[in-house]
């Protein structure tokens, strides 16, 4: 990771742009959208649909070419529902998609490129509607679905699972197990009774977590010359010398 040269008013007033922004144009689109929202570059999130909740301490990595998707696709107008719980991560081009339910516990996390979806949106036969029956998708608490992991309409997975790369999750995962391949099968288990330390964790108060990571970019920060970090934006090989 390359070392952030920016002083530390002038990050201070990149997040303050960002949570400008958020608040001005992806709060509105939620139903609801708790404190301390990360949302890195929040110009390349798509947020779509209706009753799309999220909890507090929400952190999504977007780049122009992997954008962040949440989006309800309901059967009538105003139907459909994604509700993440606090402290979950979507991380570059992972995206949910619900046409009825998609529920994710506290602390859930999205590796890149991994999908979600409660519906086929299309039959084999009938290529133009959606089955009639509703097959919600829910994830508990610390789920962890790994790089470009698909997890499929009707499944349900237990607390502190992992889905691991590249798989494709079609049937019901218990708690505390990993799963891989496609379709998923169980190829380890996780101990419960192991001390382990969540995001959720982490964000419990999300009041003093916020201010911890301003007192530490602050405290990185503070060496970091104006004029030297301008230098570098117009002349990148000057990073060499700093």
């Amino acid at each position: 990771m390359r070392e952030d040269l920016r002083p530390f008013w002038v990050k201070q007033l990149y997040v303050s742009f960002r949570a400008a922004w958020i608040d001005w144009f992806i709060r509105p689109r939620c139903a609801h959208l708790g404190v301390h929202a990360t949302i890195m570059s929040p110009w390349y999130v798509d947020i779509s649909g209706p009753n799309i909740s999220i909890g507090h301490s929400f952190t999504a990595i977007n780049t122009v070419s992997q954008r962040v998707q949440i989006g309800v696709w309901g059967r009538g107008v105003g139907e459909g529902r994604i509700t993440l719980g606090d402290a979950c991560l979507m991380s570059p081009g992972s995206r949910i998609s619900a046409s009825d339910e998609i529920v994710l516990g506290d602390g859930c996390m999205l590796a890149n490129g991994a999908y979600i979806t409660d519906s086929d949106w299309h039959g084999l036969y009938n290529r133009i509607d959606r089955d009639e029956a509703p097959t919600p998708v829910r994830l508990g608490d610390n789920v962890w679905v790994g790089d470009h992991a698909t997890v499929l309409k009707g499944v349900t997975i237990g607390d502190n699972s992992v889905v691991a790369a590249r798989s494709v999750v079609t049937k019901d995962v218990p708690a505390n197990v990993v799963v891989a391949g496609n379709p998923a099968r169980v190829v380890k288990a996780l101990n419960p009774d192991t001390p382990r330390y969540t995001r959720a964790d982490l964000y419990r108060d999300p009041e003093k977590t916020a201010q911890q990571f301003t007192d530490l970019d602050r405290y990185v920060l503070s060496k970091n010359r104006f004029w030297f970090w301008l230098w570098t934006l117009v002349y990148p090989g000057a990073r060499r010398g700093g």
